[in-house]
């Protein structure tokens, strides 16, 4: 898809998932890492491994003349950098313009290049709490929590690939590229889906629920959308419409059939049940045989059942079981790749099959980068 487009990555943690995503669309990716920098690390390995090392001392003289001879012909040039810092003079658009008007330039900061924030640092700890994400997270009378896995690096890595494809067919018109300002803030933002509208709309501020959904019920009423089950959690909610009267229905039949009480739902016609309309008390005799008949099976059986029945619900994975998803490995999704000293290390492929094929990965390696030519978006 991206044949022949050639990116310089100069992001820090904060893009790298950018120029991963450009590299699985097929885009030829130098990562240009300082002399001294580590590129051992397990974060670093996942994220840049189908990209090409080179070092370079961009703080020099000599490194900067570097950079200039491969950004004269590039077609985009992702960066991080803190605004209004002598590092991030070097990777102004305006400057790097005169030397090659057709490239993109994908600035991925902490809180964008304008406004009151633009030159504060952050860690996704900040991020998550600035970008919103960690008011929904966590148990209603809880702290706010951030997500365990660092998420607001992946958001903006995610936007600045998007921002970095819509300059390219802009460019497609034009011929001409230009400065894709990205917000590690307002990316975050953007993931927490309908959160902000009900603000707008509905002049509320949705507060942390922990496993619980709310805003389905007039009446106030939350309802489960995490179950224990035997060997870990399944998703689940009782849904209104077409699909939930389906669901809901297969679930109780599927209860019957195993002998499990079935309590409060076997007075339900979910043809006319509407939860919107449900009190607390009504949802809590309804989930309560759920609860009960959920912890007795496993997540494989739920999957395999639900699936059978056309059941909306599925299973929480861990990563143990998508490292043995057997839709993955159906796929083809894991892929080896060369590591240090002849090793090889098990990584996640280039996430979309073009023409029927997965690209392979590139292994990296440190090394001195010819200068690449300009490519026209194909």
């Amino acid at each position: 898809m991206l044949k022949g487009i050639l990116v310089l990555d100069c992001t820090g943690r904060l893009g790298w998932l950018a120029g991963r995503l450009l590299a699985d669309l097929g885009a030829d990716v130098t990562k240009i890492e300082n002399p001294d920098a580590e590129v051992h690390t397990s974060d670093w390995r996942a994220l840049n491994v189908n990209k090409q090392l080179t070092r370079l001392d961009l703080g020099s003289s000599a490194g900067q003349r570097e950079l200039d001879r491969l950004a004269a012909s590039a077609d985009i040039l992702l960066a991080t950098f803190t605004p209004g810092t002598r590092e991030a003079a070097r990777f102004q658009h305006d400057r790097l313009s005169a030397i090659n008007p057709r490239l993109i330039v994908v600035a991925i900061t902490p809180f964008g290049l304008t406004g009151p924030k633009a030159d504060w640092i952050a860690s996704d700890l900040e991020l998550m709490a600035a970008g919103g994400a960690m008011s929904l997270a966590g148990e209603p009378d809880g702290t706010p929590l951030r997500v365990s896995a660092p998420q607001s690096y992946s958001w903006a890595g995610a936007q600045a690939a998007v921002g970095a494809l819509t300059a390219l067919a802009a460019r497609s018109r034009t011929g001409r590229g230009q400065c894709v300002d990205v917000s590690a803030q307002a990316a975050t933002l953007i993931a927490l889906s309908h959160a902000p509208t009900f603000v707008d709309v509905d002049g509320t501020t949705p507060t942390r629920a922990g496993a619980f959904m709310t805003g389905r019920s007039v009446k106030g009423a939350r309802f489960r959308v995490f179950w224990a089950c035997r060997d870990g959690f399944v998703n689940f909610i009782l849904y209104g419409g077409v699909a939930g009267r389906r669901t809901n229905t297969q679930l109780a039949a599927w209860m019957r059939e195993c002998g499990a009480p079935l309590g409060a739902l076997a007075q339900v016609d979910f043809a006319k049940w509407d939860p919107t309309l449900a009190t607390q008390g009504e949802v809590d005799a309804l989930e309560a045989p759920i609860a009960a008949f959920f912890s007795s099976i496993t997540k494989r059986q739920f999957l395999e059942e639900a699936h059978r029945r056309e059941m909306l619900g599925y299973p929480v994975s861990t990563v143990a079981d998508i490292a043995t998803d057997p839709q993955l490995a159906a796929r083809g999704f894991w892929r080896d790749a060369a590591a240090a000293e002849g090793e090889v290390e098990r990584h996640c492929g280039c996430f979309a099959i073009i023409d029927g094929e997965r690209l392979p990965l590139v292994s990296r390696n440190d090394a001195q980068v010819e200068a690449p030519r300009a490519a026209e978006l194909t």
